[in-house]
Protein backbone atom coordinates (compact mmCIF):
# COMPACT_ATOMS: atom_id res chain seq x y z
CA UNK A 1 0.00 0.00 0.00
CA UNK A 2 2.90 2.32 0.79
CA UNK A 3 4.43 1.67 -2.62
CA UNK A 4 1.13 2.44 -4.32
CA UNK A 5 0.83 5.70 -2.39
CA UNK A 6 4.35 6.73 -3.33
CA UNK A 7 3.68 5.92 -6.98
CA UNK A 8 0.45 7.93 -6.86
CA UNK A 9 2.26 10.91 -5.35
CA UNK A 10 4.97 10.69 -8.01
CA UNK A 11 2.40 10.57 -10.80
CA UNK A 12 0.56 13.56 -9.33
CA UNK A 13 3.83 15.48 -8.99
CA UNK A 14 4.78 14.64 -12.57
CA UNK A 15 1.36 15.77 -13.80
CA UNK A 16 1.65 19.05 -11.88
CA UNK A 17 5.16 19.67 -13.20
CA UNK A 18 4.10 18.98 -16.78
CA UNK A 19 1.05 21.21 -16.45
CA UNK A 20 3.27 24.05 -15.25
CA UNK A 21 6.26 23.67 -17.56
CA UNK A 22 4.95 21.71 -20.54
CA UNK A 23 1.17 22.16 -20.89
CA UNK A 24 1.14 20.48 -24.31
CA UNK A 25 2.77 17.33 -22.90
CA UNK A 26 0.44 17.39 -19.91
CA UNK A 27 -2.56 17.54 -22.21
CA UNK A 28 -1.43 14.58 -24.30
CA UNK A 29 -0.56 12.42 -21.26
CA UNK A 30 -3.11 13.29 -18.57
CA UNK A 31 -5.34 16.17 -19.61
CA UNK A 32 -7.14 14.60 -22.56
CA UNK A 33 -8.33 11.58 -20.52
CA UNK A 34 -9.55 13.72 -17.63
CA UNK A 35 -11.30 16.12 -20.03
CA UNK A 36 -13.16 13.33 -21.85
CA UNK A 37 -14.37 11.85 -18.55
CA UNK A 38 -15.39 15.29 -17.32
CA UNK A 39 -17.40 16.05 -20.46
CA UNK A 40 -19.20 12.71 -20.50
CA UNK A 41 -20.08 12.83 -16.77
CA UNK A 42 -21.21 16.44 -16.69
CA UNK A 43 -22.75 16.65 -20.17
CA UNK A 44 -26.44 16.37 -19.31
CA UNK A 45 -26.41 18.68 -16.30
CA UNK A 46 -24.21 21.25 -18.07
CA UNK A 47 -26.48 21.39 -21.11
CA UNK A 48 -29.48 21.85 -18.86
CA UNK A 49 -27.80 24.60 -16.83
CA UNK A 50 -26.69 26.43 -19.99
CA UNK A 51 -30.19 26.39 -21.46
CA UNK A 52 -29.27 24.00 -24.27
CA UNK A 53 -32.05 21.49 -23.66
CA UNK A 54 -35.58 21.23 -25.01
CA UNK A 55 -38.71 19.78 -23.34
CA UNK A 56 -39.56 16.18 -24.24
CA UNK A 57 -41.81 15.62 -27.23
CA UNK A 58 -45.53 15.38 -26.63
CA UNK A 59 -45.70 11.79 -27.79
CA UNK A 60 -43.08 10.86 -25.16
CA UNK A 61 -45.12 12.57 -22.46
CA UNK A 62 -48.29 10.80 -23.61
CA UNK A 63 -46.51 7.45 -23.74
CA UNK A 64 -45.13 7.96 -20.22
CA UNK A 65 -48.56 8.81 -18.85
CA UNK A 66 -50.17 5.84 -20.60
CA UNK A 67 -47.54 3.45 -19.28
CA UNK A 68 -47.60 5.05 -15.82
CA UNK A 69 -43.90 5.79 -16.00
CA UNK A 70 -41.91 8.81 -14.80
CA UNK A 71 -42.14 11.83 -17.05
CA UNK A 72 -38.97 12.08 -19.16
CA UNK A 73 -36.68 15.04 -18.53
CA UNK A 74 -35.47 17.67 -20.99
CA UNK A 75 -33.36 16.48 -23.89
CA UNK A 76 -29.86 17.76 -24.64
CA UNK A 77 -28.27 17.81 -28.12
CA UNK A 78 -27.11 14.36 -29.17
CA UNK A 79 -23.36 13.76 -29.27
CA UNK A 80 -22.34 12.60 -32.75
CA UNK A 81 -18.62 12.63 -32.09
CA UNK A 82 -16.23 13.28 -29.22
CA UNK A 83 -12.62 13.18 -30.29
CA UNK A 84 -9.30 14.40 -28.85
CA UNK A 85 -6.86 16.64 -30.72
CA UNK A 86 -3.30 17.72 -29.95
CA UNK A 87 -4.64 20.83 -28.22
CA UNK A 88 -8.13 19.96 -26.99
CA UNK A 89 -11.38 18.20 -27.84
CA UNK A 90 -13.83 18.29 -30.72
CA UNK A 91 -17.47 17.79 -29.78
CA UNK A 92 -19.92 17.40 -32.66
CA UNK A 93 -23.57 17.87 -31.68
CA UNK A 94 -26.87 17.14 -33.39
CA UNK A 95 -29.28 19.87 -32.34
CA UNK A 96 -32.80 19.08 -31.22
CA UNK A 97 -35.84 20.59 -32.99
CA UNK A 98 -36.21 24.23 -31.96
CA UNK A 99 -32.51 24.76 -31.22
CA UNK A 100 -30.18 27.03 -33.17
CA UNK A 101 -26.43 27.19 -33.67
CA UNK A 102 -26.47 30.68 -32.15
CA UNK A 103 -27.66 29.17 -28.86
CA UNK A 104 -24.48 27.10 -28.64
CA UNK A 105 -22.29 30.05 -29.61
CA UNK A 106 -23.93 32.25 -26.96
CA UNK A 107 -23.26 29.61 -24.30
CA UNK A 108 -19.59 29.08 -25.23
CA UNK A 109 -18.21 30.92 -22.23
CA UNK A 110 -20.47 28.99 -19.83
CA UNK A 111 -19.43 25.72 -21.44
CA UNK A 112 -15.80 26.71 -20.95
CA UNK A 113 -16.29 27.15 -17.22
CA UNK A 114 -18.50 24.09 -16.79
CA UNK A 115 -16.12 21.70 -18.57
CA UNK A 116 -12.99 23.35 -17.05
CA UNK A 117 -11.46 24.04 -20.47
CA UNK A 118 -9.31 26.97 -21.52
CA UNK A 119 -11.41 28.02 -24.51
CA UNK A 120 -14.56 26.98 -26.37
CA UNK A 121 -15.65 28.00 -29.87
CA UNK A 122 -18.41 26.67 -32.09
CA UNK A 123 -19.34 26.68 -35.74
CA UNK A 124 -22.20 25.28 -37.75
CA UNK A 125 -21.15 22.50 -40.10
CA UNK A 126 -24.53 22.03 -41.72
CA UNK A 127 -28.16 22.46 -40.82
CA UNK A 128 -28.69 21.01 -37.35
CA UNK A 129 -25.05 19.98 -36.76
CA UNK A 130 -22.67 22.13 -34.69
CA UNK A 131 -19.00 21.50 -33.99
CA UNK A 132 -17.74 22.66 -30.59
CA UNK A 133 -13.95 22.96 -30.48
CA UNK A 134 -12.46 23.07 -26.96
CA UNK A 135 -8.85 23.84 -26.08
CA UNK A 136 -7.29 22.40 -22.96
CA UNK A 137 -4.56 25.01 -22.43
CA UNK A 138 -3.32 28.36 -23.74
CA UNK A 139 -1.97 27.34 -27.14
CA UNK A 140 -0.89 30.93 -27.91
CA UNK A 141 1.39 31.28 -24.89
CA UNK A 142 4.01 29.09 -26.55
CA UNK A 143 3.14 28.56 -30.19
CA UNK A 144 4.00 25.16 -31.60
CA UNK A 145 2.86 24.58 -35.15
CA UNK A 146 1.83 21.03 -36.13
CA UNK A 147 4.52 18.92 -37.72
CA UNK A 148 2.30 18.42 -40.77
CA UNK A 149 0.12 21.09 -42.34
CA UNK A 150 -1.99 21.15 -45.47
CA UNK A 151 0.02 22.12 -48.54
CA UNK A 152 -1.81 23.78 -51.39
CA UNK A 153 -0.91 26.30 -54.06
CA UNK A 154 -0.73 29.84 -52.66
CA UNK A 155 -1.89 28.69 -49.21
CA UNK A 156 0.61 29.38 -46.44
CA UNK A 157 0.38 28.34 -42.75
CA UNK A 158 1.46 31.46 -40.86
CA UNK A 159 0.05 31.24 -37.34
CA UNK A 160 -1.90 29.23 -34.80
CA UNK A 161 -5.44 30.11 -33.80
CA UNK A 162 -6.69 30.18 -30.24
CA UNK A 163 -8.82 27.09 -30.86
CA UNK A 164 -5.71 25.10 -31.78
CA UNK A 165 -6.24 25.05 -35.55
CA UNK A 166 -3.76 26.41 -38.07
CA UNK A 167 -4.32 29.86 -39.54
CA UNK A 168 -3.59 29.91 -43.27
CA UNK A 169 -2.97 32.84 -45.57
CA UNK A 170 -4.87 31.67 -48.64
CA UNK A 171 -4.21 34.04 -51.53
CA UNK A 172 -6.67 32.43 -53.89
CA UNK A 173 -9.51 32.83 -51.38
CA UNK A 174 -8.42 36.23 -49.97
CA UNK A 175 -6.17 37.86 -52.57
CA UNK A 176 -5.26 41.08 -50.74
CA UNK A 177 -4.68 41.73 -47.04
CA UNK A 178 -3.81 44.47 -44.59
CA UNK A 179 -1.66 43.98 -41.48
CA UNK A 180 -1.63 46.68 -38.80
CA UNK A 181 0.30 46.96 -35.57
CA UNK A 182 2.30 49.30 -33.40
CA UNK A 183 6.07 49.20 -33.08
CA UNK A 184 7.29 46.00 -31.41
CA UNK A 185 3.89 44.34 -31.82
CA UNK A 186 5.10 41.40 -33.93
CA UNK A 187 4.41 42.52 -37.51
CA UNK A 188 7.95 41.72 -38.62
CA UNK A 189 7.77 38.15 -37.30
CA UNK A 190 4.41 37.66 -39.01
CA UNK A 191 5.94 38.93 -42.26
CA UNK A 192 8.94 36.63 -41.91
CA UNK A 193 6.64 33.62 -41.49
CA UNK A 194 4.79 34.70 -44.60
CA UNK A 195 7.96 35.02 -46.69
CA UNK A 196 9.35 31.75 -45.30
CA UNK A 197 6.13 29.97 -46.22
CA UNK A 198 6.09 31.40 -49.75
CA UNK A 199 9.78 30.78 -50.42
CA UNK A 200 9.42 27.05 -51.37
CA UNK A 201 6.52 27.83 -53.74
CA UNK A 202 6.59 28.79 -57.40
CA UNK A 203 5.81 32.43 -56.79
CA UNK A 204 7.55 35.74 -57.40
CA UNK A 205 8.08 37.98 -54.39
CA UNK A 206 8.22 41.75 -54.77
CA UNK A 207 9.21 43.84 -51.76
CA UNK A 208 8.70 47.52 -51.03
CA UNK A 209 10.53 48.54 -47.87
CA UNK A 210 11.02 52.29 -47.56
CA UNK A 211 12.99 51.93 -44.33
CA UNK A 212 16.07 51.64 -46.54
CA UNK A 213 15.30 47.96 -46.90
CA UNK A 214 16.24 46.95 -43.35
CA UNK A 215 13.32 44.50 -43.00
CA UNK A 216 13.33 42.81 -46.42
CA UNK A 217 16.96 43.39 -47.41
CA UNK A 218 18.29 40.20 -45.71
CA UNK A 219 15.73 38.09 -47.60
CA UNK A 220 16.64 39.57 -50.98
CA UNK A 221 17.89 36.35 -52.60
CA UNK A 222 14.30 35.12 -52.83
CA UNK A 223 12.88 38.41 -54.17
CA UNK A 224 12.40 39.14 -57.85
CA UNK A 225 12.32 42.89 -57.16
CA UNK A 226 13.04 45.14 -54.20
CA UNK A 227 12.46 48.84 -53.68
CA UNK A 228 13.92 50.73 -50.72
CA UNK A 229 12.67 54.26 -51.44
CA UNK A 230 9.39 55.80 -52.70
CA UNK A 231 10.79 56.72 -56.12
CA UNK A 232 11.82 53.14 -56.87
CA UNK A 233 8.56 51.88 -55.38
CA UNK A 234 6.59 54.00 -57.86
CA UNK A 235 8.54 52.49 -60.76
CA UNK A 236 8.06 48.95 -59.43
CA UNK A 237 4.31 49.42 -59.09
CA UNK A 238 4.06 50.85 -62.61
CA UNK A 239 5.94 47.80 -63.90
CA UNK A 240 3.48 45.54 -62.08
CA UNK A 241 0.56 47.35 -63.72
CA UNK A 242 2.19 46.72 -67.10
CA UNK A 243 2.62 43.04 -66.22
CA UNK A 244 -1.02 42.85 -65.16
CA UNK A 245 -2.18 44.25 -68.50
CA UNK A 246 -0.01 41.81 -70.44
CA UNK A 247 -1.32 38.90 -68.36
CA UNK A 248 -4.88 39.88 -69.20
CA UNK A 249 -3.96 39.78 -72.89
CA UNK A 250 -2.72 36.19 -72.43
CA UNK A 251 -5.96 35.22 -70.66
CA UNK A 252 -8.06 36.88 -73.36
CA UNK A 253 -6.22 34.97 -76.09
CA UNK A 254 -6.80 31.65 -74.30
CA UNK A 255 -10.40 32.05 -73.13
CA UNK A 256 -11.77 29.45 -75.55
CA UNK A 257 -15.41 30.52 -75.43
CA UNK A 258 -16.59 28.46 -78.38
CA UNK A 259 -19.94 26.73 -77.94
CA UNK A 260 -18.39 23.26 -77.77
CA UNK A 261 -15.95 24.15 -74.97
CA UNK A 262 -17.07 23.02 -71.46
CA UNK A 263 -17.66 25.77 -68.92
CA UNK A 264 -14.88 24.48 -66.70
CA UNK A 265 -12.29 25.05 -69.43
CA UNK A 266 -13.13 28.71 -70.11
CA UNK A 267 -10.25 30.83 -68.81
CA UNK A 268 -11.11 33.75 -66.53
CA UNK A 269 -7.86 34.05 -64.56
CA UNK A 270 -4.34 32.63 -64.61
CA UNK A 271 -5.39 29.48 -62.77
CA UNK A 272 -7.61 28.48 -65.70
CA UNK A 273 -4.69 28.63 -68.14
CA UNK A 274 -2.63 25.57 -69.14
CA UNK A 275 0.51 25.06 -67.08
CA UNK A 276 2.85 26.02 -69.91
CA UNK A 277 1.05 29.34 -70.43
CA UNK A 278 0.32 30.27 -66.83
CA UNK A 279 2.30 33.31 -65.66
CA UNK A 280 4.06 33.11 -62.33
CA UNK A 281 1.87 34.58 -59.53
CA UNK A 282 3.30 37.63 -57.78
CA UNK A 283 2.99 38.57 -54.11
CA UNK A 284 3.75 42.22 -53.35
CA UNK A 285 4.83 42.93 -49.77
CA UNK A 286 4.68 46.57 -48.65
CA UNK A 287 6.43 46.94 -45.31
CA UNK A 288 5.29 50.44 -44.25
CA UNK A 289 2.52 51.87 -46.39
CA UNK A 290 2.54 55.29 -44.69
CA UNK A 291 5.96 56.03 -46.17
CA UNK A 292 4.41 55.73 -49.63
CA UNK A 293 1.56 58.09 -48.83
CA UNK A 294 3.38 60.91 -47.05
CA UNK A 295 4.73 63.93 -48.96
CA UNK A 296 6.34 67.29 -48.22
CA UNK A 297 6.19 69.17 -51.53
CA UNK A 298 4.42 69.20 -54.87
CA UNK A 299 6.81 66.77 -56.53
CA UNK A 300 6.39 64.24 -53.74
CA UNK A 301 2.62 64.72 -53.90
CA UNK A 302 2.63 63.76 -57.58
CA UNK A 303 4.71 60.69 -56.79
CA UNK A 304 2.36 59.81 -53.94
CA UNK A 305 -0.73 60.02 -56.17
CA UNK A 306 1.03 57.83 -58.73
CA UNK A 307 1.84 55.20 -56.09
CA UNK A 308 -1.64 55.10 -54.54
CA UNK A 309 -3.28 54.97 -57.98
CA UNK A 310 -1.12 51.99 -58.96
CA UNK A 311 -1.89 50.20 -55.67
CA UNK A 312 -5.62 50.76 -56.11
CA UNK A 313 -5.48 49.43 -59.67
CA UNK A 314 -3.58 46.34 -58.54
CA UNK A 315 -6.02 45.78 -55.68
CA UNK A 316 -9.05 46.09 -57.95
CA UNK A 317 -7.77 44.20 -60.99
CA UNK A 318 -4.74 42.17 -59.90
CA UNK A 319 -6.43 39.03 -58.57
CA UNK A 320 -7.25 37.45 -61.92
CA UNK A 321 -3.75 38.30 -63.16
CA UNK A 322 -2.19 36.53 -60.19
CA UNK A 323 -0.93 39.67 -58.42
CA UNK A 324 -1.61 39.76 -54.68
CA UNK A 325 -1.02 42.56 -52.18
CA UNK A 326 0.23 42.19 -48.61
CA UNK A 327 0.27 45.66 -47.06
CA UNK A 328 1.67 46.38 -43.60
CA UNK A 329 1.63 49.55 -41.53
CA UNK A 330 1.12 51.10 -38.13
CA UNK A 331 -1.91 53.13 -39.21
CA UNK A 332 -3.96 53.12 -42.38
CA UNK A 333 -6.57 55.83 -42.07
CA UNK A 334 -7.98 58.62 -44.19
CA UNK A 335 -5.36 61.04 -42.82
CA UNK A 336 -2.95 59.49 -45.32
CA UNK A 337 -4.81 61.27 -48.11
CA UNK A 338 -7.15 60.59 -50.98
CA UNK A 339 -7.42 57.08 -52.32
CA UNK A 340 -6.45 55.41 -49.03
CA UNK A 341 -9.95 54.39 -48.02
CA UNK A 342 -10.59 53.12 -51.55
CA UNK A 343 -7.47 50.99 -51.28
CA UNK A 344 -8.42 49.72 -47.81
CA UNK A 345 -11.84 48.66 -49.07
CA UNK A 346 -10.14 46.27 -51.52
CA UNK A 347 -8.04 44.58 -48.82
CA UNK A 348 -10.30 41.72 -47.76
CA UNK A 349 -8.05 40.09 -45.19
CA UNK A 350 -7.36 42.08 -42.03
CA UNK A 351 -4.83 41.33 -39.30
CA UNK A 352 -4.29 43.67 -36.35
CA UNK A 353 -1.51 43.24 -33.82
CA UNK A 354 -1.31 45.39 -30.70
CA UNK A 355 -2.34 48.96 -31.53
CA UNK A 356 -1.91 52.16 -29.57
CA UNK A 357 -5.49 53.41 -29.79
CA UNK A 358 -9.00 52.32 -30.65
CA UNK A 359 -8.98 54.37 -33.85
CA UNK A 360 -6.24 52.18 -35.31
CA UNK A 361 -8.26 49.05 -34.51
CA UNK A 362 -11.28 50.63 -36.18
CA UNK A 363 -9.19 51.12 -39.32
CA UNK A 364 -8.81 47.35 -39.53
CA UNK A 365 -12.17 46.01 -38.34
CA UNK A 366 -14.60 48.89 -37.99
CA UNK A 367 -16.16 48.27 -41.40
CA UNK A 368 -16.14 44.45 -41.40
CA UNK A 369 -16.12 43.05 -37.82
CA UNK A 370 -16.92 45.59 -35.09
CA UNK A 371 -16.70 42.89 -32.41
CA UNK A 372 -13.02 42.41 -33.24
CA UNK A 373 -12.16 46.02 -32.39
CA UNK A 374 -12.48 45.42 -28.65
CA UNK A 375 -10.38 42.26 -28.88
CA UNK A 376 -7.65 44.13 -30.79
CA UNK A 377 -7.26 46.91 -28.23
CA UNK A 378 -7.05 44.38 -25.38
CA UNK A 379 -3.85 42.71 -26.64
CA UNK A 380 -1.22 43.13 -23.88
CA UNK A 381 2.15 44.65 -24.72
CA UNK A 382 4.06 41.61 -23.42
CA UNK A 383 2.28 39.25 -25.86
CA UNK A 384 4.26 40.15 -28.98
CA UNK A 385 2.95 38.44 -32.07
CA UNK A 386 -0.60 38.06 -30.76
CA UNK A 387 -3.07 39.39 -33.33
CA UNK A 388 -6.69 39.43 -34.41
CA UNK A 389 -7.37 38.13 -37.91
CA UNK A 390 -10.64 38.69 -39.75
CA UNK A 391 -12.13 39.09 -43.21
CA UNK A 392 -15.15 40.61 -44.90
CA UNK A 393 -17.38 37.74 -43.73
CA UNK A 394 -17.43 39.27 -40.25
CA UNK A 395 -15.71 36.34 -38.56
CA UNK A 396 -12.46 36.79 -36.66
CA UNK A 397 -9.91 34.74 -34.76
CA UNK A 398 -7.20 35.39 -32.20
CA UNK A 399 -3.91 34.16 -33.67
CA UNK A 400 -0.21 34.18 -32.92
CA UNK A 401 2.64 33.45 -35.29
CA UNK A 402 5.50 31.21 -34.12
CA UNK A 403 8.69 33.11 -33.45
CA UNK A 404 10.91 32.97 -36.53
CA UNK A 405 14.27 34.66 -36.18
CA UNK A 406 15.72 36.70 -38.98
CA UNK A 407 18.49 34.12 -39.40
CA UNK A 408 15.95 31.31 -39.85
CA UNK A 409 14.05 33.31 -42.49
CA UNK A 410 17.29 34.19 -44.28
CA UNK A 411 18.37 30.54 -44.36
CA UNK A 412 15.03 29.48 -45.83
CA UNK A 413 15.16 32.19 -48.51
CA UNK A 414 18.76 31.34 -49.42
CA UNK A 415 17.90 27.64 -49.60
CA UNK A 416 15.15 28.34 -52.13
CA UNK A 417 16.89 31.15 -54.01
CA UNK A 418 16.90 29.01 -57.16
CA UNK A 419 13.09 29.32 -57.27
CA UNK A 420 13.28 33.09 -57.74
CA UNK A 421 11.76 33.73 -61.18
CA UNK A 422 13.10 36.29 -63.64
CA UNK A 423 10.26 38.61 -64.67
CA UNK A 424 11.06 40.83 -67.65
CA UNK A 425 9.00 43.74 -66.35
CA UNK A 426 10.82 43.66 -63.02
CA UNK A 427 14.32 42.87 -64.23
CA UNK A 428 15.66 46.42 -63.60
CA UNK A 429 14.62 46.15 -59.95
CA UNK A 430 16.02 42.74 -59.10
CA UNK A 431 18.61 42.87 -56.30
CA UNK A 432 22.13 42.67 -57.71
CA UNK A 433 24.58 40.30 -56.03
CA UNK A 434 28.33 40.53 -56.08
CA UNK A 435 30.55 37.55 -56.89
CA UNK A 436 31.32 36.96 -53.22
CA UNK A 437 28.64 34.99 -51.41
CA UNK A 438 29.35 36.97 -48.25
CA UNK A 439 29.01 40.35 -49.93
CA UNK A 440 25.98 42.45 -49.07
CA UNK A 441 23.05 42.75 -51.43
CA UNK A 442 22.73 45.98 -53.35
CA UNK A 443 19.27 47.46 -53.77
CA UNK A 444 20.32 49.66 -56.64
CA UNK A 445 18.69 49.03 -59.99
CA UNK A 446 20.56 46.61 -62.15
CA UNK A 447 20.41 49.05 -65.04
CA UNK A 448 22.08 51.84 -63.07
CA UNK A 449 24.71 49.38 -61.81
CA UNK A 450 25.53 48.49 -65.38
CA UNK A 451 26.07 52.15 -66.20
Amino acid sequence: MTGFTVALVLVAAAAGLLRWRRPAWYWLTFGVTLAVVRVLVRYGSVMDACGLTVPPARWRLALARAANRPIPGPRAPRILRLGPTRTGLILRLKLRPGQDAFDVAAASDRLRHSFSMYGVTSRELRSGVVEVRMTGYDVLKRVQMPAKTETQTMRVPVALRQNGSVHYRDYRAIPHALTLGATESGKSVYQRNLVAGLAPMDVALVGIDCKQGVELFPLARRFSALADDPDTAADVLDALVVRMERTYQVIRAQQRIAADVPDAEIAADIWDLPDHLRPVPVVVLVDEVAELALYANKEEEKRRDRIITALVRLAQLGRAAGIYLEICGQRFGSELGKGITMLRAQLTGRTAHRVNDETSANMAFGDIAPDAVLAAIQIPAEMRGLAIAGDSSGGWHRIRAPHTSLRQAVNICNRHADRTPDLPELAPFRPAFSASAAAPVSLAKASSAAV
